[in-house]
């Protein structure tokens, strides 16, 4: 049998009536330190191994001239914030608990179809990589088989509702096709909104930080009866585990930006923004707060948003663009903004929406 350290250590002191699995949020914390630990440990060496093999970043030739500069930067730095995120889990987790191998094996999955993809970017120097369909293709098997695991082994009536924040009895039924679909459409959007957002350096991964140390709240809440009761939340058991994967990646993720800040060392690449997008909304989508992701995300989607408006726009008035360029944080370098101010621009509204959506587990 499989046991994590926290296992290990619950059975060894078993005897002295302390239990570690009984404290998630003593193994969050701790998690968040050991990812952190690995990715500021083992940093240095990926970076230099992905240099040496000239896994190199190819920028798009029609992108800011400013971002020439970036090509053969190191790139599938996402790798390491894998490894961390896995490891860590592994380490302090709940192994017997499913919801945290669901959200391994879709993190995992939807890393793989990132790898692929930035592996066919470095290997022809082509920034496009892996065609879209074949990519929206795999996201899509592995999103729609978890949405149809879930709904189909779901035991909470309340897991097949659309909560609505701000409200104290506003929800909507689902039921099971309208779960899986919603389901699908939340873990496969979340991680293509993330990747477009991956554009500079440090404007993704910080607030997928800060959403996931958000989210491992309502996580923890969500899996605790009292709590759950008292904020008028849905009781679903087992979800509180999450909160030490969201604490293994909040960690890795600041330490993946010790690299990754202004001027990047190394790139995330799709093999980190694919996995973390869908990381965030596997796990929303299990603690039913869709609508405070999307809240918490509101950079996420307004970066996809922005994609969509300009190529609709584009087509249908025979060339013109609503942005100077898509997506949205290249529209404000274009307007002279520097890559340093709308990353720090970014961060600052996204920690705004994470406190108004944190608000919500009381404003009701």
């Amino acid at each position: 049998m499989l046991l994590s350290l926290a296992q290990w250590l619950s059975s060894d002191l078993h005897w002295r009536g302390f239990s570690v699995l009984n404290y998630i949020t003593l193994r969050a914390v701790l998690a968040a330190m050991t990812s952190l630990i690995i990715s500021f440990v083992t940093g240095p060496s990926v970076i230099r191994w992905l240099a040496a093999k000239k896994i190199g970043q190819a920028v798009r030739q029609d992108g800011p001239q400013t971002h020439l500069v970036k090509s053969g930067t190191p790139t599938m730095g996402g790798a390491l914030i894998l490894i961390s995120i896995g490891v860590t889990t592994l380490l302090w987790g709940d192994l017997g608990n499913r919801y945290v191998w669901v959200v391994l094996i879709v993190t995992l999955g939807f890393g793989a179809i990132g790898w692929y993809d930035d592996w066919r970017k470095v290997m022809s120097r082509d920034p496009k990589g892996l065609a879209s369909r074949w990519k929206y293709f795999w996201q899509s098997v592995i999103g729609l088989a978890v949405a149809i695991y879930l709904g189909m082994t779901t035991t909470v009536p309340a897991q097949l509702e659309l909560i609505v924040p701000f409200f104290k009895t506003v929800s909507y039924p689902l039921g099971v096709i309208g779960f899986i679909t919603l389901t699908y459409l939340v873990i496969v959007g979340t991680s293509n909104a993330v990747n477009l957002t991956d554009g500079l350096d440090g404007l993704a991964i910080m607030p997928t930080v800060m959403i996931a140390s958000a989210l491992s709240i309502f996580a923890y809440v969500a899996g605790n009866a009292v709590f759950a009761r008292y904020l008028l939340m849905p009781y679903i058991p087992g979800a509180g585990e999450l909160a030490v994967f969201l604490g293994a990646m909040a960690g890795a993720g600041l330490g993946f930006l010790w690299f990754n800040a202004y001027p990047a060392e190394v790139f995330m690449g799709d093999v980190g923004a694919l996995a973390l997008g869908a990381a965030l909304g596997t796990v929303a989508v299990i603690v039913r707060q869709e609508i405070v992701l999307a809240i918490m995300g509101g950079v996420f989607v307004a970066e996809t948003l922005s994609v969509a408006a300009q190529v609709l726009y584009f087509k249908y008035s025979g060339g013109k663009r609503i942005f100077r360029m898509a997506p949205l944080h290249h529209h404000f370098e274009l307007g002279g903004w520097k890559e340093t101010q709308v990353v720090v621009r970014f961060w600052i509204i996204t920690i705004m929406l994470v406190l108004i959506g944190l608000s919500t587990l009381k404003i009701r």
